[in-house]
Parts: structure tokens; C-alpha cells; sequence
């Protein structure tokens, strides 16, 4: 299929100046606003898009952390991000498809910290582009085994455990998303139906010996859709946060099912390094939550 589609591409630039692409192939125009989370699961939206015989125009604006409290001060106060432009610039760029939103992962559990800022920037992006269909990107619990689950803490309502992370943001997104009048890429449902599978799920490595480990040694972290333990300056970290390699393709796999339309099950799109045989369970995984949706 991918190279039936590069075939096409590249005899359309030859005799008729421009990319021509398959017939029933779709372009679809989207932008992303969020952070790091929506940079991961876009990571490789371009490469699924494309294997699956379309094409992707993406804009994304990520910043590091960024709650929805921060891109709606951004846009009320016509700020600007790094690259200069506001989201008003952003959003009337060009004709979109679809404009994303999401909460921080830290606060994604917590319905309160929702509002009334999702309001306001589904408000501003109907008024910047109207043509755009929004979508609430619904981001993932973290690791099983992140430190956040086993740390003390005072704040009411913060989750003690994976499941407990997953089942707060779960109602907060569904919540939000009613408000909104929007659907849900439910990237996060994925996530903890794939990390809770009995064959294909993670499970913590109970016999690595963390006290004398020495680089480049780490627990066994098979099936991990987070990046998870890591040497960092000589130090052994933990990144229960952020999607692995895995975590990546997966959140690709849901975009692509709620932006196209159709079954990412067949697609031939494989991250180079991934079992194949994982990479079906997770494109199977990324259908059965859209499907659910």
C-alpha cells in the first residue's frame, strides 16, 4: 500500500506538477493544542495517515505542561507562543478539519480545573474557525508504578493509583466533553485497556535490584507504554508520564480512527524497533476504544 501510494505521488508531481493522491484518500487538516501529551500522540499520526493511503496537513502547538487554564489566558490575552504567533493566528492559518484540546495530565483527574477554561477556548476556536470540528483529546493515566502513587499527599481527590488516575479523568473528559458538545479521542481509554491486558499488559519488574544497579542495566519494561525507568546523568529515573515508543503508536492509531474515520486494524504502519506482533494488539486496542466511543 505505501508503495503504491509513493508510486501515485510521485507520477502525479512528474506529469502533472502537483501530489495526486488515491482515489477515496482523504486530507485532513488538524490542530493540536495542548502539551507534551498531545505531541506524543501525534508522533506518528503523519506516518499511520500516510500508510493508510492518506494525508495529513498537522499544526501542532505544544507547550511543555500547559493546562487549558494557560492556552485560554494565551488566547483571551492575545499571547503569543515561541514561535511568535497567538492562536488566533494559529487558528485562522488555514481552513482545519479539527481543533484539539486537553487538560494537563497532573489535573486531569479533577473536573474543576476544566472549567470554565474548555468554555472559553471551544468559544474562541468557533469564532477563529468555524468550519473546525472540535475533539477532546482525552489523555492517558500514568504508569502503575510512577512515583505520584505512592507519594503522600494533601491535596483532596488526588489519585492513589493508576486505576484511580484512569477512573477520575475518565469522568472529567466524558464530563467536559458533554459540556462542550464535543466528542472525545479516547486515547486515555486506550491506554489503560492495552496497560491492563492480561497477555499484553505491563507488569513491574519485582526482581530487579534498583539499590545496586549500574548503567546501562534497567528492569524489564516489556510492554510499556510509558517511557518508565531511564539513566539520566548517571542517575536512574523515572518517567511514568510520558508514551514510550509504544504509548506513541498507539495514541497515533486512535487519532487516526476518530480523524479518518475507518479501521486502523489493517493499517502496515509499524515504528521501526516494535514487535509486529504487539503492534496489532495495540492497533486492535486503539479500535475496540474508538469503537466504544
Amino acid at each position: 500500500m505505501m508503495k503504491d501510494l509513493l508510486l501515485r505521488l510521485l507520477i502525479g508531481v512528474l506529469f502533472f506538477g502537483v501530489a495526486v493522491l488515491p482515489v477515496g484518500a482523504k486530507t485532513v487538516r488538524l490542530l493540536t493544542i495542548g502539551n507534551s501529551f498531545s505531541r506524543d500522540a501525534t508522533q506518528y499520526l503523519a506516518d499511520i495517515v500516510q500508510a493508510g493511503g492518506h494525508e495529513l496537513i498537522h499544526c501542532p502547538i505544544v507547550v511543555g505542561g500547559a493546562s487549558l487554564e494557560l492556552h485560554a489566558t494565551l488566547a483571551a490575552t492575545n499571547g503569543v507562543y515561541k514561535n511568535g504567533c497567538t492562536l488566533k493566528q494559529h487558528l485562522e492559518s488555514d481552513k482545519w478539519d479539527y481543533v484539539t484540546i486537553q487538560q494537563a495530565s497532573l489535573k486531569s483527574h479533577d473536573i474543576a480545573t476544566y472549567r470554565p477554561f474548555a468554555g472559553q477556548l471551544r468559544d474562541f476556536i468557533k469564532k477563529h474557525a468555524p468550519s473546525a470540528t472540535l475533539l477532546v483529546h482525552q489523555t492517558w493515566a500514568y504508569r502503575c508504578d510512577d512515583p505520584r502513587f505512592s507519594a503522600t499527599s494533601s491535596l483532596p481527590g488526588e489519585p492513589r493509583s493508576q486505576k484511580e488516575m484512569y477512573e477520575g479523568l475518565c469522568h472529567a473528559y466524558r464530563t467536559i466533553a458533554a459540556e462542550l458538545g464535543a466528542r472525545i479521542i479516547p486515547v486515555g481509554d486506550a491506554f489503560y485497556m492495552a496497560d491492563t491486558d492480561p497477555k499484553w499488559g505491563y507488569r513491574p519488574d519485582t526482581k530487579f535490584d534498583f539499590k545496586n544497579a549500574r548503567p546501562p542495566s534497567l528492569p524489564d519494561q516489556t510492554y510499556s507504554l510509558h517511557v518508565g525507568w531511564r539513566w539520566s546523568k548517571g542517575k536512574l529515573t523515572m518517567d511514568g508520564h510520558h508514551a514510550s515508543s509504544a504509548g506513541q503508536y498507539l495514541g497515533g492509531c486512535v487519532f487516526y480512527e476518530v480523524l479518518l474515520g475507518e479501521s486502523v486494524v489493517g493499517n502496515p504502519f509499524v515504528p521501526p524497533g516494535l514487535d509486529p506482533a504487539y503492534a496489532r494488539f495495540l492497533r486492535e486496542a486503539a479500535h475496540r476504544a474508538a469503537a466504544w466511543r
